[in-house]
Order: structure tokens, then sequence, then C-alpha cells
């Protein structure tokens, strides 16, 4: 049968790497963004006997359920996948752990023996080199992160927005470091562990949800990518002022002990058109989404006031295949029909979900965070030079500019405060604590998002 095998030494002893792959999350936490799976059901984790049940793309619409099982389990030492239904005619995958320096560094091989579907060897070898090159990279660089910061004090999280692009990829790294995530959500799966319910809208929330909490994550809110009638408007704002009102009053009415909170906020707290970088410090501007800010931020004041320790993310724009401004870019770029609107001079301020991540564990782990938090890239770039990165790490032609006029016609005032923007952000607070970006440069950002074979330049 045809093999692969691919390794990766990493800072950390065999038992903390065996650890970490033990952990709920893990699995979610090394999927492929350009490729992402649904995980439909894990079951027991990586022990002789378990399963995890996905769906899995296949081409064009057409999913697939899959199903895998655990066995050969040797803590600290290697444990195997096999396919049980699915697309292979034969699947097996073994993690082996092997002790490097005397124990203080592991290797990690995956070694894999498959028989693919009729002719797509080449195919399933070129695939396995891509996913494993991305899998390595996340978790040599959370082996690294636990070998610089070392390990954490367990908190139990309750996080809103779970399901959405930021929230789906921060619940993973949060388990995997630890953590404890409970969930609240308008209506929450039967029988899931952590979920629990709340309704913003009616201000009811499952008061046991907050029961031993340290930290609030607060995420929820409605999409901004909609054309603005005044009715949507009501929604985009009332769904994060009440949502976090409610948090607060409940959080101030325990009086057990002290929960951190943690609030999504934007750059458009600055307005959407600044010339000059706009650090924490600075003003904030013009437009609805400035005002939604301010308005979101507000509903904080009084946690603060009471003593609780608040951090407030003031995100940039997201790069993530899974969602959000790269999501509706990538069908037209990858034709061929992408380029700059206009002559690209607006600057867009940018992170990737990895990085975004990061910021929200740091915020959570780190008690000298508080306060607003820039979560943008160090470097901001134009509209050019993003257009000629993400064309060039699709290796595509981007020759078709996108009048300003005809953008602004089409989505009216949300185009004008989002593509066309210009907003340069400068994450100081971010730059004063060291933080240690992932992905500080656009094109390798690109490439590790989409296509990691591809090299910084072309």
């Amino acid at each position: 049968m045809p093999e692969f095998s691919q390794s990766v030494r990493v800072p950390a002893s065999p038992q903390e790497a065996f650890a970490w792959h033990e952990r709920e999350g893990a699995f979610a936490r090394l999927q492929a963004p350009w490729d992402p799976v649904e995980v439909l059901a894990h079951e027991g984790g990586i022990r002789d006997g378990a399963r995890v049940r996905l769906r899995v793309k296949l081409f064009g619409p057409l999913r697939m359920k899959v199903i895998f099982g655990h066995r050969e389990y040797r803590q600290n030492e290697g444990f195997v996948d096999e396919q049980i239904k699915g697309p292979f005619r034969a699947y097996r995958h073994e993690h082996r752990f092997k002790a490097l320096d005397g124990g203080k560094a592991c290797e990690l091989t995956d070694h894999i023996t498959y028989k693919a579907p009729p002719g797509g060897d080449a195919f399933v070898a070129g695939k396995f080199a891509k996913m494993f090159a991305h899998r390595h990279r996340i978790f040599k660089a959370d082996m690294e992160d636990l070998a610089e910061r070392g390990a954490c004090q367990p908190k139990t999280v309750l996080l809103t927005g779970a399901s959405g692009l930021v929230g789906a990829a921060l619940t993973a790294r949060l388990k995997t470091r630890g953590h404890t995530v409970r969930t609240l959500s308008r209506t929450p799966q039967p029988g899931v562990q952590g979920a629990f319910a709340w309704d913003p809208a009616k201000g009811t929330l499952d008061a046991s949800a907050l029961e031993g909490v340290d930290a609030v994550i607060h995420l929820a809110g409605a999409p901004i990518a909609q054309r603005w009638s005044p009715a949507v408007k009501q929604t985009i704002m009332e769904s994060r002022t009440k949502s976090t009102h409610l948090l607060v009053d409940r959080l101030k009415e325990m009086k057990s002990h002290s929960v951190d909170f943690i609030c999504a906020s934007g750059i458009n707290y600055y307005g959407y058109d600044q010339a000059e970088a706009m650090t924490e410090e600075a003003p904030s501007g013009d437009g609805f989404l400035a005002e939604v800010c301010r308005a979101w931020e507000g509903a904080t004041t009084a946690l603060e006031s009471a003593g609780n320790r608040v951090v407030l993310v003031r995100t940039g724009v997201v790069l993530s295949p899974e969602g959000g401004m790269l999501a509706k870019l990538l069908p037209p770029f990858k034709l061929g029909l992408g380029g700059p609107i206009g002559r690209g001079k607006r600057v867009l301020s940018w992170i990737s979900i990895e990085d975004l991540v990061e910021v929200y564990l740091r915020a959570l782990e780190d008690a000298a965070v508080s306060g607003p938090v820039n979560a943008v890239a160090p470097e901001a770039v134009t509209n050019q030079q993003f257009t000629k990165a993400f064309a060039g790490v699709l290796r595509r032609p981007a020759l078709f500019p996108a009048p300003p006029a005809a953008l602004s016609l089409v989505f009216g005032d949300m185009g004008r405060e989002t593509v066309l923007s210009n907003l340069r952000v400068e994450p100081a607070f971010l730059k004063d604590l060291r933080f240690s970006f992932r992905q500080a440069d656009l094109r390798t950002a690109l490439a590790d998002l989409l296509n990691p074979h591809s090299g910084k330049a072309d």
C-alpha cells in the first residue's frame, strides 16, 4: 500500500505533546482552514474504542459522512486512527511520539498507510503533504508557546458567539490549552455538556451558566455585512448592546468572586477614513460602526467600575478562508477576475484568524491586559498590496479593478464603512506587551491560510 510519513520536532516533552493531543479540541485545532471538516461527534478522546464522526467535502456541494476509530493507545508513545467508513479503500494513521534531548524535546511522526479511491494516489499524496504541513506548523507553534509561557492555571470560560468564525477557532485553542469552555446560545444543542441558553432580546440567561466562571468572552453580535436598512441598523446595535448589558448586569449580581470580561469590538471605533495611524489612545471617529463600537464598549463600564478586569478587543479585518472578507473574495480571485478597489490606495488593517485567537488567549491568561487592545497585524497594507499578495498566493492574475462608485451603489453606507474604508490602525498595546505575532507578514498569513506550499514570494 502507498505510505506517507512526516515528522516535526517540538520543544516539549513527549508527556506534554501527548497530553495536548488528548485534550478536547485538538482535532478541531488541527483542521486545515482551506479544507474544513464538520465534526458531528467525538466520543472517547483518543483511547481504544473511541470514534470521531465527520462530514467532509468531496467536491462542489457533495459531502460524505466519515467515521474513524482509535486503537493501540500507548500513553506518551502513540495511538492509531483507522477509517471505519469513508472514501478510502483502506486508511491507517499512526501517531508516534519520540523523546529527544533527554525528554526535553519530542519528535511527532505521522505515518499513514492507505488505499486511495481508483486513480487518486497522486491527489491524495499532495493533499497529505499540504495538510500535515499545516498541522505540524500549528502544533509546533502551540508547543513553542507552552515552552515560552509555561502551563497556565486552567480557567472556566463562558463564551458567546462560539459557533461563529472566531468563536469556533477560539474554542479549540482554549480547550487544548487546558481551559474549560461553556457556551451561551439561543438554541443550545440538547445534551451537550456546558451549553447554556440565553436570549438577549428578552433579557433571559440561564443563571447556572455563570456559576464558577472565571471569565466571560463575549463575541456575539448580528452580522455587519448586509445592506443597512433602519431595521438592520437597529438589530446590529441592539444585538451587541443588549447582550452586553445582560451579561454585565448578571455579573454585577455575583458576590462570590470577580469575573474577567473580554469583549469584542472593532477598529471602526476610530471611524472609517483616517489618514494617521490610530493607537488605543486615539479618539472615536465618525460613522454608524463607530457609534456601535462606542455603545458596545460603553455597556461594559459599569463592570469595570465594580472592579472587574475588562478587555476590549478592537478587531481589524479578520483573514480566514472560512468566512469574512477573504471567503467572499476567493471565488472571483480563483477565477482570475479579482483586482484592486479603484487605484488601490485605501489602507487595510488586518489580522489573521490565528493571531486573533492568540490575542484572546493572552487577554484571558495575562492579568496585565486590560482596556482597549487593537487586534491588528503590525503592518497595515494598501488595497493594492493586499490584492498583489492575495493573487500571488493563489497564482492568479488580478487585472479587474472594482470601481468604488459601483461598490458604494451596491452596498450603500455599509460599503463605505467596510470595503471602502481607509483606516490605518497600530497595535500599540500588543507591541508594548511584546506579543509574538505568528503571522505578522501578509504574504505569509495568506500562504498559511490558503496555500502553504506557495512560499512567501512568486
